[in-house]
């Protein structure tokens, strides 16, 4: 993409949040949609709570050790509150209060002590910047609405008190951020927390039937008709079915029918989920996703009333999912999300991963735990996904701080705003499934770069023994005869990988001790290190196979990976 083409992407986009900026700037200046200052008095209802939880956790609390997100911090006494957080992640889980679920699982006199001291501590001083941002709200005021029982045990007046307005103050925060926030899943994810505190409370059945009619609003325009996320990102659809089946059950609870748009939601997203289902349990590693709570997500297809096979294909998601005996392949065939839906998007169009009986073989690095991880960003890129690549280079671009001061001035402002939002990517995608073991799929994403398209076809052999591809590069080549391209498959951690015969074979061998073997006719492989991101235990080394080639004149690049004889 040239500088120029570069600037008008970000420039247009800045427009644009310029203008939004401006208008909701204006709607609060003339008082519209403007929050009038109100104090819960009396808790009606206690939500359910479906994440599982972990007695243990209670006294690793109460020990003054707090792990969060891989990084754990020992506060030797002190208040968990008043020492640095080791990272922001770390802190938007301190703040969002969810371990409080641990803490009652514990169900003894001094975890319920415990907990009613530590949200004490946390009401008691200056809130902290990490806490206000909205989805740390969100997540704060359901878990205190949740857990009420836990903390409100043994609580005199002045301490309940104290919560209310601590609840107040987040309410009139969060409807704000429903109204005009400018990141859509932060508004629908306000919603859903003004929702649960309007049906929970005594006299704010006003302030729920508003958050009713922007939470349907918002899943309308954000949950599409196959059940996915308009970001693409799995874990997004997982956290938010958390969210609304425990919310349909305070709507009847009340007595009040609710919306149409959260019960398609519920209808739509677990088949979804079933297809980025791998047999261990865990969700493929697309745009964003990274370590699977398998607990929470059993616990969803449990609630799921249909309990379907899983989805074959999500043609508006853009994902396919392709089973044959005990081989499952998942593979990632959309376009690039709207921009202001795609600060976690990934570039990686036709990248897939391969397991057999619930071992994982090809894999995506995935995503870190947290935003501000300095490997988010190149996670994303194509390299670190199980796809071709050109000149090591992605085939979409992502919006950073970098150029001239102008541009890096308008980036950050966009960065705060957005995220790092992914400013340019495949948009012409072209997916056909012939067969059921089989599809093809091209995209455009190096077009305005290179001037080509890539088109991939993978086919699953009917006994699940063989998976074969072909990689074609289509377009004018004349203008750069020297770039290479290269093809990558990550490899999970638990695969022993070997090369034979000077590259020309790949020697896999699964956990369980069968061995498969990758060729691709005329080239190379080269083993190299990846790294994998969605360990539970936090980022673990891997390797990958890759198969690198000259872009100009290259002919359709053939792999494949075979079962050995006599191995099953």
């Amino acid at each position: 993409m040239s500088a120029r083409s570069d600037r008008w992407h970000i420039y247009g986009l800045a427009l644009r949040e310029a203008g939004r900026a401006l208008r909701d700037g204006a709607r609060r200046v003339l008082g519209i949609g403007s929050v009038r200052k109100r104090v819960p008095e009396r808790l009606l209802i206690v939500p359910p709570d479906l994440r599982t939880s972990d007695a243990t956790i209670a006294n690793d609390i109460y020990a003054g050790s707090f792990v969060f997100g891989g990084r754990a911090v020992t506060t030797g006494g002190r208040s968990p509150f008043s020492l640095t957080p080791p990272s922001r992640h770390w802190a938007e889980l301190l703040y969002g209060f969810g371990w409080l679920r641990h803490l009652r699982a514990a169900d003894t006199a001094l975890a319920r002590a415990n907990a009613r001291a530590l949200v004490g501590e946390f009401l008691s001083r200056p809130p902290d910047p990490a806490a206000r941002e909205t989805d740390v709200s969100a997540r704060r005021v359901i878990a205190f609405l949740s857990q009420s029982p836990l903390i409100l045990d043994g609580a005199d007046h002045a301490f309940y008190h104290k919560l209310m307005r601590a609840l107040g103050r987040d309410l009139r925060r969060l409807q704000r951020a429903m109204l005009s926030h400018p990141r859509p899943l932060a508004r629908l994810r306000a919603a859903v927390a003004v929702t649960y505190a309007g049906l929970s409370l005594e006299g704010f059945e006003g302030v729920a039937r508003r958050a009713s009619r922007i939470l349907a609003r918002e899943l309308e325009a954000q949950i599409l008709p196959d059940g996915g996320h308009v970001g693409r990102n799995p874990r997004t659809v997982l956290e938010l079915l958390l969210d609304l089946l425990p919310l349909k059950q305070v709507y009847l609870a009340r007595g009040i029918e609710p919306p149409g748009e959260l019960l398609k939601a519920l209808d739509r997203i677990p088949p979804l989920l079933r297809l980025m289902r791998h047999g261990d349990g865990t969700l493929a590693l697309f745009n964003g996703m990274g370590s699977t709570p398998v607990d929470h997500l059993t616990t969803l297809l449990f609630y799921d009333e249909a309990r379907g096979s899983p989805l074959q294909r999500a043609l508006v998601s853009g994902f396919e999912r392709i089973e044959a005996r005990d081989a499952l392949l998942i593979a990632d065939t959309g376009a690039c999300p709207p921009a202001i839906h795609a600060a976690e998007a990934g570039a990686g169009p036709g990248a897939f991963e391969f397991s057999v009986r619930g071992q994982r073989m090809i894999v995506n690095c995935g995503a870190p735990r947290g935003h501000d991880d300095p490997i988010a960003l190149p996670a994303r890129s194509t390299a670190a996904h199980s796809t071709l690549g050109i000149a090591d280079t992605s085939c979409a671009q992502f919006l950073t701080e970098t150029g001239w001061i102008g541009r890096r001035l308008v980036a950050r402002w966009l960065i705060r705003r957005l995220g790092p939002v992914m400013l340019r990517g495949p948009r012409a995608v072209r997916v056909e499934r012939p067969s059921p073991l089989r599809f093809r799929m091209s995209h455009d994403g190096y077009a305005p770069a290179f001037g080509i398209t890539h088109e991939r076809r993978i086919t699953l052999a009917p006994d699940g023994d063989m998976l074969e591809g072909e990689d074609r590069i289509e377009g004018d080549f004349t203008g750069a005869p020297a770039t290479r391209a290269e093809i990558r498959f990550h490899l999970h951690p638990a695969i022993r990988a070997s090369l034979a015969q000077a590259g020309r074979i790949a020697m896999l061998v699964l956990p369980d001790g069968e061995a498969w073997q990758a060729r691709a006719p005329g080239l190379t492989f080269a083993l190299e290190e990846s790294v994998f991101l969605a360990a539970t235990d936090g980022a673990r080394k891997s390797e990958q196979l890759v198969l690198r080639f000259d872009l100009a004149g290259a002919a359709p690049v053939q792999w494949r990976f075979e079962r050995l004889t006599g191995a099953r």
